[in-house]
This record gives C-alpha cells, sequence and structure tokens, in this order.
C-alpha cells in the first residue's frame, strides 16, 4: 500500500527544516514516503483532494497545524459520514481507532489514516502508522546492477522476496527488499550473504551501521573536506552514536589552511594543484596525525560552476582515504549541480571508507 504524506499548512511550505523534520521522522517509522503533497491553508480544493484520497486504498499520513487540527478532523469526518467527538483534549473522528497526544489514527474502507499536528520547537507526536516489517534494505559494493541481479534473481523467486535496485554511486547499490505473501526475507539475505560475503551490508542506514561498527571496535575516523565544506562530518553527526567515532573535520577551502593545519606540502600545491591525488593523500595524512584516528577521509574538487578548468572542469573532484596500514585515493569526474556533486564526493567517500577495511564492515 502506498504512503502518501499531506502537508496542510503554509508553515510547511516556506519553514524548511520543520518540513525536513516531519518527513524524517515519518520516514523512521513508515516505509518510504510515496507522495509528498502541499496545501495551503483555506485551499478550497482541499475538501475534494481528501475525498478522492480517503476512498482510494492508501495509507495517508496528514501533518497540519495545531490551529487547524479540528478543522481538519471535521473534514475527514464529513467524508466519512462521521462526527467529531471529545478524546483525550482533542476533538477527532469517533471511529478513531488509536489516538495519542497531537495524533489519531482512523481506518475507513481500504484506507488508513493518520493526522497529526506538529508546530514549530514543540514535541513530536507519535507516528501511528507502523512500518511493515516485510521490508528490508541490503547494500552490496563492488558489483555492477546486472552482475547484482544475476547473482540476486534465483534467490529472490526462491525465497519469494522481490528487489527494487538503486545506484547511490558507482560500486555502491541500495537494494529495497519486499516479502510477496510467503516470502522469507531473513532466508534470502542470509543466502546472498553467503554467495557475496564481503560486499553485502545488511542496514537501512548505513552510516549508522559504520558507526556502530567503528564503535563496538573501538575505533575512530576524521575528516578533511574541501569542496564539501564539512558535508562529510554531516552524514555522520546527524546520527546518534556519531560522538563515540568522529574525531572530528577539518573544513581546509584555502591553499594557506591546508598547510597550516594539515600539513599540505606548498610545493605540492604548486607542482599539483589543490584539486589532485596528491594532495587529498597529504590532507588525509595530516587529518589522521592531528587527530590520531584510525581512519581519515579527505575530498577536495571542484563543485561549482565558474570554478573549472579544461584540465579540470566542474565535476572534478579527488577523495583519500587512509588506514593505519594503507591509503588510496580516486579521480572522479562528476556531473551535477553544486549540491549534487557535493552529495555524491560524499557517498563515494563513504563507500571508501568501508571498502579500505573490509575485515572491519564485512
Amino acid at each position: 500500500m502506498k504512503l502518501h504524506l499531506l502537508f496542510i499548512g503554509n508553515k510547511f511550505l516556506h519553514n524548511t527544516s520543520l518540513r525536513e523534520y516531519v518527513i524524517r521522522k515519518v520516514e523512521q517509522n513508515t516505509n518510504y514516503i510515496t507522495q509528498v503533497t502541499y496545501f495551503k491553508e483555506n485551499d478550497n480544493s482541499l475538501f475534494l483532494y481528501l475525498e478522492k484520497e480517503i476512498h482510494s486504498t492508501t495509507k495517508l499520513v496528514i501533518v497540519t497545524t495545531k490551529q487547524n487540527f479540528s478543522t481538519i478532523g471535521k473534514l475527514i469526518s464529513t467524508v466519512t459520514s462521521d462526527n467529531q467527538i471529545l478524546k483525550e483534549n482533542m476533538l477527532i473522528p469517533s471511529n478513531s481507532s488509536i489516538y495519542e497526544d497531537g495524533s489519531y489514527l482512523l481506518e475507513y474502507q481500504n484506507s488508513v489514516i493518520n493526522v497529526m499536528h506538529v508546530d514549530e520547537m514543540q514535541e513530536f507526536p507519535e507516528v501511528l502508522i507502523q512500518k511493515k516489517e516485510s521490508n528490508a534494505v541490503i547494500h552490496i559494493f563492488d558489483e555492477d546492477k546486472e552482475s547484482a541481479l544475476a547473482i540476486l534473481t534465483p534467490i529472490a523467486q526462491m525465497y519469494d522476496v522481490t528487489l527494487d535496485i538503486l545506484i547511490l554511486v558507482d560500486g555502491w547499490l541500495r537494494i529495497d527488499i519486499e516479502s510477496k505473501k510467503y516470502g522469507n526475507i531473513s532466508k534470502f539475505i542470509n543466502s546472498a550473504k553467503q554467495l557475496i560475503p564481503n560486499n553485502l551490508i545488511s542496514a537501512s542506514n548505513i552510516v549508522q551501521y559504520i558507526i556502530e561498527t567503528l564503535s563496538k571496535n573501538q575505533k575512530k575516523v576524521s575528516f578533511a573536506e574541501s569542496c564539501t565544506g564539512g558535508l562529510l562530518s554531516y552524514y555522520f553527526t546527524k546520527n546518534n552514536g556519531a560522538s563515540k567515532i568522529v574525531d572530528g573535520t577539518l573544513v581546509t577551502y584555502s591553499n594557506e589552511l591546508k598547510e597550516n593545519w594539515l600539513g599540505v606540502e606548498h610545493n605540492s600545491i604548486e607542482e599539483f594543484g589543490a584539486v589532485s591525488a596528491e594532495i587529498v593523500s597529504q590532507m588525509s595524512e595530516g587529518a589522521m596525525n592531528v587527530s590520531h584516528s584510525d581512519y581519515a577521509l579527505s575530498i577536495s574538487g571542484i563543485a561549482g560552476e565558474g570554478g573549472g578548468t579544461p584540465l579540470k572542469p566542474v565535476g572534478t573532484v579527488f577523495i583519500g582515504v587512509r588506514s593505519r596500514t594503507k591509503h588510496k585515493e580516486v579521480h572522479l569526474n562528476l556531473k551535477g549541480d553544486r549540491n549534487y556533486i557535493q552529495h555524491q564526493s560524499v557517498l563515494y567517500a563513504i563507500k571508501m571508507l568501508i571498502l579500505i577495511d573490509k575485515e572491519l564492515f564485512f
């Protein structure tokens, strides 16, 4: 069943951080969101839209403000031929099956509707639509999509599951697994793991998996970033437990700070340029020396328009990864706008961290 997230209220259009917070919380507690729709307050077309959605087969999460909460309940009651009653100091449809402070769940025909009110700097209400246990995620590294399909399709058929394969970056596949009526996801994952033991990780959040693995092994990581401006660090620090394994990040945009903070050699910058394999190698070494961490990642590149040259066009990115025993640098030619290039760079760096110590992560 598809999951539709419906925002009702002007603040959700303009308050980006609040909107993204809501989406994160809903996704944490449900399956993936299929559709997101926005309505302003007092939009005359809202009633007809709700009527159409509620009479379809869907999971509908409606997020509105506390001020409009009872008004939305009244519209839903009209659509479902119900009336509102007072429960837990809330006016909600009488047929609501579950309700908590600021949130209620209503089942109507083939639809399930969860209505909640969310406002700035308030505790988030409980999401009452729960995710199905018949879903899982695995990540496969160093395999292309065709090879992965050739390996996984026969056992997917054997254990009655469906696969949705997404390429995050070259050499990193995210595979969403869904069980059919008689499917067995755990047996599928175990069989897949036996076929590709050094390439498969079962985890919905790969960064959280890295954090937990490093924490369990009492190891730490540090970062040296240029064109990503701290984004790599944010990918880690937005997750719980990051403080146990992240020593820190040095954002060194200027050549002067690359030299002073990371110990990059001035002559190397003159000879190879700040965007080069030689420099990211020295950046990762400098980050490790400063932090005494077990792993270090470094990124330098040209993400924004106007910064490229014929030899190093926009999208030229070098990434370095280093452990206590080895290091590796790669040269990427990425496509997209500034933000997409930055995110691709970070994902590629995360992949390199996992692959530099397969014995630990797999």
